[in-house]
């Protein structure tokens, strides 16, 4: 039997690591993956031994991370590389959907694939929110404030909800345990996730430049893409040892070395850098409830792709009009990055919500007009 198990287990790993055929044409572009899967095991590794050290009390969370800082013995190292690599993984994640969305990834037959990517991006935001929380500092605690109190703008149940989530009327040690707990279990959660997406990916392998699905020209996964994929993990590796021993706090709020202080609001909340696209989208709407659904709404539309871009090309590669499209939404995405970091106070409110808008008509009026109009223009040039 234990024989049978590690034949099974060999064959499984054989399949999807060593012999999976790999496009031949597939650029630097498709290492995301596996840079993600670096990210995701870095994360679950350095969060269990920083989990050994945390106490999840508002008197004494702040001060236990201090002590990982100073007292455990390279504890400043794990720390520090937990909380960097957390940026990386949306670096990673947001060029992962960029590649995606330029060469048509979502298109069918994966489109069962990139439901599940989208679902992995919700969690990971959702895991990265209660981490942000958990040491404790002053814009942790704002910060998580502002976002839970958000769901109050849900009718009827709205205050119940964020009072169950707070396990009281305000912050106090319930809440800590309870983001603490699910923030130590949803990576599990997203490895689940992950394993998913890699053995639906396996079904039908991965797209290419070209778009041009074919069972040839096709080489093994190892050694040709092993060693391709090795190159971009340890550039990753070198960029991060400098970030995590020269700049720790590159990526970082300095509010958050403050304790937290609920009697004493910070002079601007924000959350961190890799949210702010969406918490721009939230305030540039004034209604609360309708910036709640937007900003909800704003991760949900990527699953609407496989049915708004009608292109019978796949991707923007031969499709000169969608290509500079992307690079539209692309430089709409950074401003709207910008603005979630600036006060809302004018032009910043009216250039984000400029920039709101054109993000939701991007997936709702532009990708389907210019599938259209490719087909009609295709089918006028074969008449």
């Amino acid at each position: 039997m234990r024989l049978l198990k590690k034949q099974v287990l060999l064959r499984f790993i054989n399949s999807y690591v060593v012999d999976s055929p790999q496009p031949a044409n597939i650029s630097y572009l498709w290492n995301f993956g596996s840079l993600l899967a670096t990210c995701l095991g870095l994360q679950i590794l350095t969060g269990i031994f920083l989990a050994m050290h945390y106490i999840p009390n508002v008197d004494l969370a702040f001060t236990s991370v201090e002590h990982i800082m100073r007292d455990v013995n390279n504890g400043w190292a794990v720390r520090y590389t937990h909380a960097n690599v957390a940026s990386f993984f949306f670096i990673f994640v947001y060029a992962h959907i960029a590649r995606g969305l330029y060469y048509g990834s979502y298109k069918s037959p994966r489109v069962l694939v990139w439901a599940i990517g989208v679902i992995i991006l919700v969690v990971m935001m959702a895991t990265a929110f209660l981490g942000y929380v958990l040491p404790y500092g002053q814009m942790s605690l704002w910060g998580a404030t502002v976002i839970t109190n958000l769901l109050s703008a849900i009718p009827f149940f709205g205050q119940d909800l964020v009072e169950l989530i707070w396990g009281g009327y305000s912050w106090n040690n319930a809440t800590l345990n309870r983001f603490f707990s699910l923030h130590y279990l949803l990576p599990f959660l997203l490895a689940a996730l992950a394993i998913a997406h890699l053995i639906l990916l396996h079904t039908h392998g991965s797209n290419n430049p070209n778009g041009i699905g074919s069972t040839t020209d096709r080489y093994s996964m190892h050694p040709y893409f092993t060693f391709k994929d090795l190159v971009t993990i340890f550039l990753f590796f070198l960029v991060l040892s400098i970030i995590v021993f020269y700049y720790p706090n590159l990526m970082g709020h300095s509010d958050n070395y403050i304790p937290a202080n609920p009697m004493q609001t910070p002079a601007s909340i924000v959350p961190e850098w890799y949210l702010l696209p969406f918490y721009a989208i939230l305030r540039s709407i004034p209604n609360k409830l309708l910036g709640v659904i937007a900003m909800f709404g704003s991760l949900l539309i990527l699953l609407i792709l496989p049915l708004t871009d009608v292109s019978r090309i796949r991707g923007s590669t031969f499709r000169p009009f969608m290509k500079l499209a992307f690079w539209f939404f692309v430089v709409d995405f950074i401003i709207l990055t910008w603005i979630g970091s600036q006060h809302p106070n004018t032009p910043f409110v009216e250039i984000g919500q400029i920039a709101t808008a054109f993000y939701f008509l991007w997936f709702l009026v532009i990708v389907p007009v210019l599938g259209l109009a490719e087909n009609t223009l295709m089918d006028i040039a074969t008449e």
